[in-house]
């Protein structure tokens, strides 16, 4: 009788699979078998690519004339501490019995990476169809539809081809530039950092995150704080009084001074109290009001790099944790595919989203929760998800965002208490694009004294919204109408805001009464410092720490590194001691060995410190990926980078 194989990338996944595929055999040494199935499983990587030394012996010693070494045919090897269950793999891959084989690997380009290496090195019988699996969720019913809809496994060749390049790219620069530099600066390096011996190690995408952050510790270790003086006025009607800051202008008395530090600060406290006194018992007239209504839509959903930033914030955990949480969230089948970038819907899962929700509200119990999913029933808020900015075909390549499956709650309460939490998140996230914008009452005003304008406004929250689920950090109440308080405060356009009730009456072409004029003392601010989670933000926009939602989801092109690597990354930059990363509160900040690196690496090669040249890269890989290229040109680009690279350094040395 004929089998079925199905190969799984660890054994946790391999038992989601046999459970839904009703397979109660005993479990076998490596796999487990049924009358039609057979299911076995990688443990992660069984395959790797050989060191230099393998394809000959003198490579095991770093010398200049080796290099660069860039080999005709890659050699591959079997990890030695998982031979045995790759023996058990490839066996059954050979059997003459195995009619279809399932490479059920995770569904990424990394996952692909792993199967596609242990089966070039297994030869699996060759009259089997080899199909490929590609799920979002470990449910029941998707992995049952990953296999009912399981294509053929050359659909997915160019992924493939994108995986080896980026392991073939990744291992020629990680291996040539370590061992030149190395060889050209070592000593230099360990007699700085006060070591007997240095290895320099160097990677495409490490070196470039090492170059953003101590790029950033420079800048905030040179910046000089400067003072400055803002004019602050104070006005009143009959409601009370507000306040307002004064801007420059074009009719202004100040209009291109020297004496202004910027728009609407002067340089010197004697200068500000001057153009204070210049203002003295002028008329103070409203010449510009303006009463709107504004909207604000929830945020988009979560990605990897945005959980793993969020997560940092809340909880103070490094990114690579966050990946292992949501990892095991997904293998409990709490959550939907975790490494992706996309923070949309499709439109064939928006369509069955009812069946999330209704999940949620059978299995998951937490009376907060629970409150704000009835409301949802109620309030019929889910019937429009396909026409909103949350469902965008285009926005997906291999998955959708991360959203909670409805599912998987008998394994639940056994979960850590941290865990718990981080689902807390991903599904609050979740119900909040299902509420209405959260509405704001807004007024702003300019006023005009002998020529010179301050501007002043009020904000009012009178509809929360989704602001019922995800209720802003840091905050202990949000205002509503009845309440009529916003802070004072300035705003990100220079104007003060204040209480609302106090605008009510006011007219333009009105006085007002002038209360007072103050001085403001500001001072510049250097740059932040990244914390863990930012630093995955920042590199997930090709070096760009971009704070605005909306602004984020518009960036188009690759980032640095890829949602599944980019913790690991900054996890090893940390392991070898070039960065430091406070376990308190994540900040990351570089070592003096990370400083000494970045100025050899910044000298001899600056480029591999540029992200737009890491994201091109990155971008070259998407491209074969998706056929646009093909791979030989990729990788005669890489090779032709590579020797050029090697022929400057070598006479610049």
């Amino acid at each position: 009788m004929s089998k079925k194989l199905l190969v799984t990338e660890k054994p946790s996944v391999a038992m989601e699979f046999a459970k839904a595929l009703k397979i109660n055999s005993n479990r076998k040494d490596g796999y487990i078998e049924s009358d039609e199935w057979i299911i076995t499983w990688c443990v992660g990587h069984l395959v790797t690519m050989s060191y230099p030394e393998a394809y000959d012996e003198k490579l095991k010693f770093w010398r200049l004339d080796t290099l660069p070494f860039i080999p005709t045919e890659w050699k591959y090897e079997i990890i030695p501490n998982v031979q045995k269950q790759f023996n058990i793999v490839q066996r059954l891959l050979q059997r003459e019995d195995v009619e279809t084989i399932y490479n059920a690997g995770d569904s990424g380009r990394e996952g692909e990476y792993i199967q596609r290496l242990v089966y070039m090195m297994a030869k699996p019988n060759p009259k089997a169809q080899i199909k490929r699996v590609w799920i979002d969720s470990q449910t029941e019913e998707e992995i049952l539809r990953g296999i009912r809809e399981a294509k053929d496994e050359s659909e997915y060749d160019s992924l493939s081809d994108s995986a080896y390049l980026r392991a073939k790219e990744d291992y020629l620069i990680g291996i040539n530039f370590s061992r030149l530099l190395t060889i050209i600066y070592g000593k230099k390096v360990a007699k700085e950092v006060n070591e007997e011996k240095v290895s320099i190690s160097v990677g495409r995408v490490m070196t470039c995150v090492l170059g953003m952050i101590v790029s950033r510790e420079r800048e905030i270790r040179n910046f000089v704080k400067t003072k400055y003086y803002k004019i602050i006025g104070e006005f009143e009607n009959e409601k009370g009084s507000f306040k307002a800051e004064w801007k420059v202008n074009e009719k202004s008395k100040m209009y291109e001074s020297t004496k202004l530090y910027n728009e609407s600060g002067f340089k010197k406290e004697v200068d500000a109290k001057a153009f204070i006194a210049s203002l003295a018992e002028k008329k103070a007239i409203i010449i510009e009001l303006k009463k709107s209504k504004t909207k604000e839509n929830a945020p988009f959903l979560f990605n990897l790099a945005e959980i793993q930033n969020e997560c940092t914030k809340r909880f103070k955990i490094k990114p690579d944790e966050t990946l292992e949480i949501i990892q095991n969230l997904y293998e409990k089948k709490l959550v939907t595919y975790p490494r992706t970038d996309a923070r949309v819907l499709s439109s064939s899962v928006a369509k069955e989203i009812t069946k999330n929700l209704n999940g949620l509200v059978k299995g998951y119990i937490d009376e907060e929760v629970q409150s704000l999913l009835n409301k949802i029933i109620t309030e019929k808020y889910s019937t429009n998800l396909a026409k909103t900015k949350y469902v965008n075909d285009s926005k997906i390549t291999d998955h959708y965002a991360i959203i909670p499956t409805g599912q998987g709650y008998e394994n639940f309460e056994k979960l850590p208490e941290l865990h718990k939490k981080v689902y807390n998140v991903i599904v609050k996230r979740f119900i909040a694009i299902f509420y209405p914008p959260a509405e704001y009452n807004k007024v702003t005003l300019t006023i005009d004294v002998d020529g010179e304008t301050f501007n002043a406004s009020g904000k009012v929250c009178t509809k929360l919204g989704y602001l019922e689920v995800l209720k802003p950090q840091n905050k202990t109440k949000q205002s509503t109408e009845k309440e009529q308080t916003v802070e004072n405060a300035s705003n990100d356009e220079g104007e003060t805001e204040n209480n609302l009730e106090v605008f009510k009456n006011l007219k333009k072409g009105q006085e007002v009464i002038v209360k007072n004029y103050e001085i403001k003392e500001a001072e510049t601010s250097p740059p932040s410092r990244y914390n863990s989670g930012s630093m995955i933000l920042a590199m997930e926009n090709a070096g760009k720490l971009i704070e605005d939602e909306e602004l984020r989801a518009q960036i188009k092109g690759a980032g640095i590194g890829t949602s599944a690597t980019r913790g690991e990354i900054i996890k090893k930059l940390e392991r070898i001691r070039y960065i430091e990363i406070n376990s308190k509160t994540q900040i990351v900040t570089p070592t003096k060995k990370g400083e000494v690196i970045y100025d050899v690496v910044n000298y001899s090669m600056p480029d591999m410190l540029n992200p737009k040249l890491t994201a091109s890269w990155e971008k070259g890989l998407d491209m074969v990926a998706k056929k646009e290229i093909q791979s030989n040109e990729f990788m005669t680009k890489l090779e032709t980078y590579i020797n050029s690279k090697f022929n400057k350094l070598v006479i610049k040395r």
